[in-house]
């Protein structure tokens, strides 16, 4: 197996010089993060933000307007996100209504405390597992935790040993831990390497055909020295 020699702090530097300073462009709050994750499906950052649009413009994401939505126009309002909008209203209604019988209307609130019940709150809602988790805590500012975007665990792997684990918890933790040894634990610090990997992914370290001729890191990348050694 080769393995690189750059480190974390080191890629992200080089990363932030090549795709520039990055900024969450999706909500930060905890309840309205998990709204805007199911207003779009198959999810992705472009369905869930077709479907929040029309879904505040003509409802709004207050639990109360959720909750008093009819199905029908509720479903109406989720269709340009995507696909099942009858199942992903149905949805909304459980997250609000969990938010107000479970949790006192207040889900932020509900979060305080240890990490871990926090967790087990969080991936109680629908469309939340672990990673989703990470990332509401870390974008809230609830906790510096070391979260990994969950459709780009590939790359820090990638990057560090050169091949991807068949296990997707394996590889998400094994790039959950390369953030946590080397990354300050910081809000500043890991929003900006959660922000970098995910714009990599998206751009050049694609999981499938990746860009490797156009990236800065591609001297120090391990994939790309195990495909030169393949390749003889």
């Amino acid at each position: 197996m080769v393995r690189s020699f750059i480190s974390v702090p080191a890629l992200l530097d080089r990363l932030e010089a090549f795709h520039g300073q990055q900024e969450a462009w999706w909500p930060v709050d905890p309840y309205e993060f998990i709204v805007w994750w199911n207003s779009g499906y198959p999810q992705s950052d472009t369905a869930c933000a077709k479907g929040w649009e029309k879904l505040t413009a003509e409802i709004g994401i207050e639990v109360e307007r959720l909750l008093v939505a009819p199905n029908a126009k509720l479903a109406g309002a989720l269709k340009p996100g995507g696909m099942f909008p009858e199942l992903r209203a149905l949805r909304l209604k459980e997250i609000a209504r969990r938010v107000q019988d479970e949790l006192g209307g207040d889900l932020r609130a509900a979060l305080a405390g240890p990490l871990a019940n926090a967790r087990k709150i969080l991936k109680r809602f629908p469309g939340i597992a672990e990673p989703g988790a990470d990332r509401i805590l870390l974008f809230a500012g609830i906790a510096p935790v070391a979260a990994v975007p969950s459709n780009c665990v590939h790359v820090l792997v990638r990057i560090l040993r050169g091949k991807e684990r068949d296990n997707y918890g394996a590889n998400y933790r094994e790039a959950q831990e390369a953030i946590a040894l080397q990354v300050p634990e910081t809000l500043e610090a890991r929003t900006r390497a959660y922000l970098l990997l995910k714009r990599h992914a998206q751009e050049i370290c694609k999981r499938t055909k990746p860009k490797c001729d156009r990236c800065p890191l591609k001297s120090n990348c391990a994939f790309v020295s195990g495909k030169r050694v393949a390749q003889g």
